[in-house]
C-alpha cells in the first residue's frame, strides 16, 4: 500500500514537531478522516500491574499522563479483561460499574491534557488465563499453563462476544478514544482461529471463514455499538510462529474481513505466548519483524502498525521511510523514557534513555506477580513515589565507581542539585555494563553507557576517570557524603589447582580478551556463566542485528510460505566456535534461576551451539589434564585448554576501611550474590532521592 492510495495521508495541520525533518515520517500527523493523530507513535499496550493497584487510577494518570505529556501520538492501556472468565487471572480488575467508568475518567483526562489520544485494550485471555475457570474454543490445555480450560458453549460464545462490546460502550463512556481488541499472541480469538486450538465442528470451527467468525463478529458488533467517531484498532496475529497457526493467505483473509466489519487500524501481532522463538528480547535485531508487516500492509486499505524491538526514533524512521507501515508501535520504549517523542521532535534523541530490552523489570516482573518498572528506569510505574526534586541543602558529594549503579546515582544528586564528583579507576565510565555489551546479543547495554554518559554532560557531574581514589583522599577532602559504587571482586572457589595457567575468571575473558583454547570448561551457570559460555561459542559471528541470519537461525521462512511463518522450515545454526562445557554445583536445572521470560531463550540458544549444560557437579582439581571433577557422582577428567571462572563475586568495599565520611553502599558493593543491574540503577536513584 503506498501513500499514494493509503488514507493514512499527512495533515495539513501546523505541527511544530515536523521542523525536525530527520524524522519527518514519524512525527507527521496521521489522519484516521474522523480524527488525527498527532504523528505516528503508539505506546503499545503493556500490563503493568498499576490495573489492580488500590490507587491505580490516580497511579495510571500520572503515567500514561507522563508518555503524554512526552509527545506520544496515542496510547494503549494494559488489558482488560471482557468477562471474569476471559480475564487474565481471578483478581483482574474489569470495567463494570458506574464507579469504574469515573475512575477511567481519571486516567483518559490526563492524557487529553496534552492533545494526546488513549485506546483501553480489550485482552480476552482464553487458554492462557491464570483462572481455574478458563474456556477456550476447544478443551485444548496450553504448554504454559497449569490448568485445562473448558470449551464454550455455543450459548457463551453470545455472552463473550456481548462482553467484548460492553466493554467498549463503558470504555467509550470513560471517554477514551478507542479500543484495542486483542485478536494475536495466541490469546481467545486467536485461539478461534488456529486449527492448533480450536477443534470444533460447528459454525464456530471447522472451515476457515468458520473460525474467523468469531474475531469479525466482535469488530462488527463493537462498530454497530461505538458508532463511526470511535477508534478499533485490531491486533492481528501476522506470523503465530506455532505448528497448526494461520498462513498468509488466512491472514490476509481475515484481516480483510476485520477491516470490512469496521477497524480503523490493524497492528501486528508476531507469535504466541507459546511460541519457541523470541521476538522481543535483547537478542532479537532491531526492527526484526517489519518486513511481515510490510507484506500483509499491501492487502489492507485502512493504517497498519508495525512492532516489535524498535526503540530508537532512527530505527522508526527507517521502518516508515521504507514504507513498511503507517505507523510504529512501541512498548517498553516508553517505560524507559516518557520523553521520548519530545526528545526526537527538538532533535535530542542522543538523550533519550533506551529500551534494551532486558525484560527484567518489566515483563519478569508482571509475570512473577510484581509491579512492573525498567532497569534503566526505575522510575516507571513508580511516577507518583519516586521524584527527583531541588534539594534545600546542596552538599558536595563524591560518587565511586562509573558502572551503574554510581551513574545513576551521580546523575540524579546532580539533577536535585548536589555538587557531584565521580570517580573511576577505567579509562572510561560503564563498569560492569562494559563487559555485558561484550556478549553476543547484549550490544544494546551500550545505549545505557551511552544514555549516562550524556546526561553526566547535562547534569554537570565532574568526572575523573583513571582515578582511583583512596579513604585519606576522601578524608582529607570537603565532600560531605560518599556513594560508594565500586562493585565486586570475582571470586575463586577452593579448587585444588585454582592458580593453574588454564585458569581465566570472567573478566579476563570479556574485558582483558585474553585467548581462549578450543575446549573450555565455564564453573558456575549464573547469568554471568552463560554470558561467558554465549561469547565463546559464537567469536565474532553473533545475528544481533542481521535479521536474515536470525531468522535462519530461529527457523522462521521470510517467503512467509510456509504455514505460521515456522511450519516445516530446519534451523540454520552455524557451527560453534568452541567446544563448551556450562557446569554448576546444584542439582536443578541449569539456568532454573534466570528470568522468567528469558531464561529458556538463553538455554536453548546455548543447546542449539552444542554447549554441554551439566548439573550436579563437585570439583577436585586443575592440572594439565584439565578439569577433575564428578558429575552425578562419577569421576571424570575434562580435557580442556582453559577454565573459566564464573563462580560468584564478593562485594568491592576496601574504600570503607578507615574511611570517616558518611558513606552508603550501592550496587555490587552493596550485595555481590549475583550481578543485578536493575538493583544497581534503582538503588542509585533511591540514594540520591534521600539525600
Amino acid at each position: 500500500m503506498s501513500e499514494l492510495n493509503t488514507p493514512a495521508k499527512e495533515s495539513n495541520q501546523s505541527n511544530k514537531s515536523k521542523k525536525n525533518t530527520q524524522f519527518s515520517k514519524l512525527l507527521a500527523p496521521l489522519d484516521l478522516g474522523f480524527t488525527t493523530l498527532k504523528n505516528r507513535v503508539l505506546m503499545g499496550s503493556m500490563h503493568t500491574g498499576l490495573e489492580e493497584h488500590p490507587d491505580g487510577a490516580r497511579r495510571m494518570a500520572a503515567y500514561f499522563g507522563e508518555r503524554a505529556k512526552g509527545g506520544c501520538g496515542l496510547i494503549v492501556t494494559g488489558g482488560y479483561g471482557p468477562s471474569k472468565r476471559g480475564a487474565t487471572h481471578p483478581n483482574t480488575n474489569i470495567m463494570t460499574s458506574a464507579e469504574d467508568i469515573a475512575k477511567h475518567r481519571v486516567i483518559t483526562d490526563e492524557v487529553h491534557k496534552y492533545d494526546s489520544k488513549i485506546c483501553l485494550q480489550i485482552l480476552h485471555t482464553g487458554r492462557y488465563a491464570y483462572n481455574k475457570k478458563l474456556i477456550a474454543p476447544s478443551a485444548i490445555q496450553a504448554p504454559i499453563n497449569p490448568y485445562k480450560p473448558e470449551a464454550v458453549t455455543v450459548e457463551m460464545i453470545e455472552g463473550e462476544i456481548q462482553s467484548f462490546v460492553d466493554l467498549a460502550l463503558k470504555s467509550q463512556q470513560a471517554n477514551y478514544d478507542g479500543v484495542e481488541v486483542m485478536g494475536s499472541e495466541g490469546y481467545f480469538i486467536n485461539q478461534f482461529t488456529a486449527l492448533r486450538t480450536n477443534q470444533r465442528d460447528d459454525e464456530w470451527g471447522g472451515s476457515f471463514e468458520n473460525r474467523i467468525k468469531f474475531g469479525v463478529d466482535v469488530v462488527r458488533r463493537i462498530r454497530q455499538a461505538v458508532g463511526e467517531h470511535f477508534i478499533i484498532i485490531f491486533r492481528l496475529s501476522m506470523m503465530d510462529l506455532v505448528e497448526g497457526g494461520s498462513s498468509f493467505e488466512e491472514v490476509v483473509k481475515f484481516g480483510q474481513a476485520i477491516e470490512k466489519a469496521g477497524a480503523t487500524i490493524i497492528n501486528t501481532g508476531i507469535g504466541w505466548h507459546e511460541a519457541r522463538i523470541p521476538t522481543i528480547q535483547t537478542k532479537v535485531p532491531r526492527a526484526a519483524f517489519t518486513w511481515v508487516t510490510a507484506r500483509y500492509r499491501e492487502h489492507f486499505s485502512i493504517p497498519v502498525i508495525t512492532s516489535n524491538r524498535i526503540n530508537t526514533p532512527e530505527v522508526a524512521e527507517a521502518v516508515l521511510q521504507r514504507g513498511d507501515a503507517d505507523m510504529i508501535s512501541m512498548a517498553r520504549p516508553f517505560l524507559a523514557d516518557a520523553e521520548f517523542v519530545n526528545k526526537t521532535a527538538a532533535g535530542r534523541s542522543d538523550e533519550i534513555n533506551t529500551c534494551i530490552g532486558c525484560n527484567q523489570a518489566c515483563l519478569d516482573h508482571v509475570f512473577n506477580g510484581e509491579m512492573a518498572s525498567c532497569l534503566v528506569n526505575p522510575r516507571a510505574c513508580f511516577e507518583t513515589e519516586i521524584n527527583i526534586v531541588p534539594t534545600k541543602a546542596i552538599k558536595k558529594i563524591a560518587v565511586v565507581g562509573a558502572g551503574p549503579a554510581g551513574l545513576s546515582a551521580a546523575t540524579a544528586l546532580a539533577e536535585a542539585g548536589h555538587e557531584v564528583t565521580l570517580f573511576d579507576g577505567d579509562n572510561e565510565v560503564g563498569g560492569q555494563f562494559n563487559i555485558a555489551k561484550q556478549v553476543p546479543g547484549k550490544e544494546e547495554f551500550s545505549e545505557t553507557i551511552r544514555y549516562f554518559s550524556r546526561q553526566l554532560e547535562l547534569t554537570g557531574v565532574t568526572v575523573k576517570l583513571n582515578t582511583r581514589v583512596t579513604a585519606n583522599e576522601l578524608n582529607s577532602s570537603d565532600f560531605d557524603e560518599v556513594i560508594i559504587a565500586t562493585g565486586i571482586n570475582p571470586r575463586l572457589p577452593p579448587i585444588e589447582g585454582i592458580e593453574h595457567k588454564k585458569v581465566l575468571n570472567y573478566i579476563d575473558v570479556l574485558k582483558h580478551k585474553k585467548t581462549v583454547g578450543q575446549k573450555v570448561a565455564v564453573i558456575g551457570a549464573g547469568g554471568i556463566g552463560f554470558d561467558v559460555s554465549e561469547y565463546l561459542v559464537h567469536s565474532g559471528t553473533s545475528t544481533s542485528q542481521n535479521i536474515a541470519a536470525y531468522m535462519k537461525e530461529w527457523g522462521v521462512d521470510m517467503t512467509l510460505t510456509a504455514r505460521a511463518g515456522i511450519e516445516g522450515v530446519k534451523a540454520e545454526i552455524t557451527a560453534p566456535a568452541r567446544d563448551v562445557y556450562l557446569l554448576q554445583r546444584k542439582d536443578t536445572k541449569v539456568g532454573a534461576g534466570l528470568g522468567k521470560t528469558t531464561g529458556w531463550i538463553h538455554r536453548t540458544g546455548l543447546k542449539n551451539k552444542q554447549v554441554k549444560m551439566l548439573s550436579s557437579c563437585v570439583y577436585h582439581k586443575i592440572d594439565d589434564a584439565g578439569l577433575h571433577l564428578s558429575i552425578a557422582g562419577e569421576r571424570q577428567i575434562l580435557a580442556v585448554d582453559n577454565v573459566i571462572i564464573c563462580a560468584g563475586q564478593d562485594p568491592a568495599r576496601e574504600l570503607t576501611e578507615g574511611l570517616n565520611k558518611p558513606y552508603h553502599l550501592i550496587g555490587g558493593a552493596d550485595v555481590a550474590t549475583e550481578l543485578d543491574a536493575k538493583r544497581a540503577i534503582k538503588q542509585g536513584l533511591e540514594v540520591a532521592v534521600r539525600l
